[in-house]
């Protein structure tokens, strides 16, 4: 089902409009972020069924910001995937091993980065996560 909300955090302003144009073709909605700590903000208030954090952002990393997120109770249960261009073996264990729930290299293949959203979506559905 489409139309679920999506939390873009990214702040390269290219990548951010690809996701967002994907996205929005499909049916999803999108809100969107430059930094972590705004994408921080922007899930506890607006509680997407998904959000999609680049690893290097201004300030606050993704990574730091996926601990935050998993600490806060409105925020722990809302899968995340990194969307990176770390594109190296040890650059994807180290992402997986910090407890993102997918990962997608940039630059990203759309028919695989919207397998992987829908996919995300539907485990997260099915394990009583956000819908």
């Amino acid at each position: 089902m489409a139309g679920e909300l999506m939390l873009i955090v990214e702040d390269n302003e290219k990548n951010r409009k690809l996701a967002r144009d994907v996205l929005q073709f499909t049916g999803y909605r999108t809100i969107e972020s430059e930094t972590a700590e705004e994408g921080i903000r922007l899930a506890r208030e607006q509680q997407p069924a998904l959000i999609l954090m680049d690893i290097q952002l201004p300030g606050m990393s993704g990574i730091e910001a996926l601990g935050q997120l998993r600490a806060d109770p409105r925020t722990s249960g809302i899968p995340v995937m990194a969307v990176t261009a770390s594109a190296m073996t040890q650059d994807r264990q180290k992402i997986m091993a910090a407890g993102f729930d997918g990962y997608q290299s940039k630059p990203i293949a759309v028919k695989e980065f919207l397998r992987a959203v829908r996919e995300l979506l539907d485990r997260g559905r099915g394990a009583g996560g956000p819908a």
